[in-house]
């Protein structure tokens, strides 16, 4: 089973959907029966990439709250990520561009798709729990390393456009599927999940589309031999 999700590591509800679906994942001990492949996509693609607003402020100037209204709606999304079991540090970061770091992930993930995973989940830590700057590439370059990736071919992606390309894919995908907000899951090119919906959806789904995989390749025909014809099942 495949399960692809575009994503945005500044996007605290990509960060508690994606955790969810894990989780789901191994509540139904489908973990090593599923490859989990995620995908780029950029909130904010015309964002600076100096800090400017922190995400209270900008919520604030966003959605023309208050102060207090917007600190109460930043608490609530903290509040759903501990509730996964998350450190959840919302409220003091601050949104910048995030191209780099989803061209970084880029990298790590042709390193094979399980350290790209490694690397990915390690970047929403930073940014959620520790509230780095995902445009800035000192901080990325120390991620980047933390993980096991090569400082020196780190340095040369951030400073170049490598992996530009790869990014701009993800998000044209995203588009022929329709996708204007993320996160945003499809399985088996199948089933879509918009949005951070509970682990019981998800495992509602993923049992949905593992079920419906397991019976197409339990379908078997007629095959000839030097014994003659019968059901391949028969062998």
């Amino acid at each position: 089973m495949i399960v692809q999700y575009w994503s945005d590591f500044l996007c605290p509800f990509c960060y508690i959907a994606a955790t969810r679906m894990k989780k789901a994942l191994k509540e139904l001990e489908l973990e090593d029966e599923t490859k989990v492949v995620f995908r780029a996509f950029e909130l904010y693609p015309t964002a600076k990439k100096e800090p400017h607003r922190n995400i209270v402020e900008a919520f604030a100037r966003h959605y023309g709250m208050t102060p207090e209204q917007a600190q109460q709606r930043v608490d609530y999304i903290c509040e759903m990520g501990r509730g996964e079991g998350l450190v959840f540090n919302y409220g003091t970061a601050y949104n910048t561009n995030s191209f780099d770091s989803l061209r970084l992930a880029k990298l790590a993930q042709s390193k094979g798709n399980d350290f790209g995973n490694v690397f990915i989940e390690r970047m929403y830590k930073a940014f959620f729990e520790e509230n780095i700057i995902v445009a800035d590439h000192e901080a990325l370059t120390k991620v980047a390393v933390e993980v096991g990736m090569d400082p020196a071919e780190v340095k040369e992606v951030l400073e170049g456009d490598r992996y530009a390309m790869e990014v701009r894919r993800d998000e044209s995908e995203a588009r022929m599927y329709g996708i204007s907000a993320v996160p945003f899951f499809v399985i088996n090119d199948k089933y879509g999940i918009p949005g951070a919906v509970d682990t019981k959806d998800f495992k509602r789904v993923l049992m949905k589309a593992y079920a419906e995989e397991e019976e197409e390749s339990g379908v078997s025909g007629m095959v000839c031999g030097p014994d003659g014809c019968h059901p391949a099942d028969d062998e």
